[in-house]
């Protein structure tokens, strides 16, 4: 069973997103084992870019801020195989398709491989053009994530009919952030991936309080939240990783008690 099968096979998995060198690269290499124990399933990890279309002010803040601090794509990965020495948990990389080219994307997802990276999730790859990165993530062993989102619609099938790790459905329109609530029919999006494929889904964009990770876990597989956890990192700085691991804690136990 690979490490992605593993984080949804105890229950609902919580997937916390944190930003690579915010505030700092040693405080995010600190954070991730911190999390896994705090009772993080699998951890997504935004490499900072200086244009980040999905994203919301706090995330776009969030990567400014890192850029500032001198994170690079070549630190992350140095990271990275640090982190891996203090923790197994599942780690997904989430980045743009710019920085992967500019780095090169054979060369980019190798060097992910060598990390013990599981997973690759590119949301401003439309699915028609997943073939750019597909063959070689397949060649390393690295699952390459399928986004679908409200508008899908009629696509969320032949999406899903190729998705491999888990399904990411985006919540509600327009780019990352916290929200008061979330008026997406979910429960359909999911039906339509799991009438399609046997394979975990997962709802991002906009879930950032104990009730809105419950509700969303009852038609889902797992919860990904975002943007609430970065803005932890900016208010705390480099004393985030307490408070960041007690949010933790409260929203995977809001998730377990319908499990």
């Amino acid at each position: 069973m690979s490490r992605i099968s593993q984080a949804f096979s105890k229950g609902k998995a919580f997937i916390p997103f944190i930003t690579a060198g915010d505030p700092e690269l040693a405080i995010t290499e600190q954070l991730i084992p911190a999390m896994a124990k705090a009772g993080a399933d699998l951890i997504e990890i935004g490499i900072p870019f200086s244009d980040p279309v999905a994203e919301g002010i706090v995330i776009q803040e969030a990567d400014m801020r890192a850029l500032a601090a001198g994170t690079t794509t070549d630190k992350i990965f140095e990271a990275v195989k640090r982190v891996r020495k203090a923790t197994d948990v599942p780690l997904a990389f989430m980045t743009y398709l710019n920085p992967v080219f500019v780095y090169g994307s054979e060369r980019f997802i190798k060097n992910m491989a060598e990390c013990k990276i599981d997973a690759l999730i590119v949301p401003d790859m439309p699915f028609e053009e997943k073939e750019e990165l597909h063959p070689i993530c397949r060649k390393y062993g690295i699952d390459l994530i399928s986004l679908i989102a409200p508008t899908s619609k009629e696509r969320i099938r032949t999406i899903a009919s190729e998705a491999e790790g888990f399904v990411y459905c985006v919540s509600s329109m327009g780019v990352t952030g916290v929200r008061s609530e979330i008026s997406t029919n979910l429960g359909e999006m999911v039906s339509l991936v799991k009438e399609t494929k046997k394979i975990p889904c997962a709802i991002g964009f906009g879930i950032s309080t104990p009730e809105q990770a419950k509700e969303m876990s009852q038609a889902a597989d797992g919860v990904i939240v975002g943007s609430a956890i970065v803005k932890l990192a900016a208010e705390y700085g480099a004393d985030c990783i307490a408070p960041i691991c007690n949010y933790v804690r409260e929203m995977k136990a809001a998730i377990t008690d319908i499990s």
